[in-house]
């Protein structure tokens, strides 16, 4: 398992953990800036978590996915 497998602009799956990590740390701004009441600071910390949650998802599913000259092998050898 690389890092350097995170980089990956042409897919899809990139591009929304990167919106995704980016608006939980929003919403992790606005709860901590913002005097909100008690419901609206559940609400807004909920997305929040379940932002990072599935934003980590997705970076665990991009590190673990083989890197595309190992899949094209893959593929040539089950021929």
């Amino acid at each position: 398992m690389k890092l350097a497998r995170l980089w990956q602009p042409r897919n899809p799956a990139f591009w929304l953990m990167l919106v995704l990590n980016l608006l939980s740390a929003l919403l992790a701004w606005v709860t901590r800036s913002y005097a909100l009441t008690p419901v609206a600071a559940l609400v807004v910390t909920a997305f929040a978590i379940g932002n990072a949650v599935y934003g980590m998802r997705l970076m665990w599913l991009l590190v673990r996915e083989p890197a595309p000259a190992a899949r094209a092998a893959g593929d040539k050898v089950a021929d």
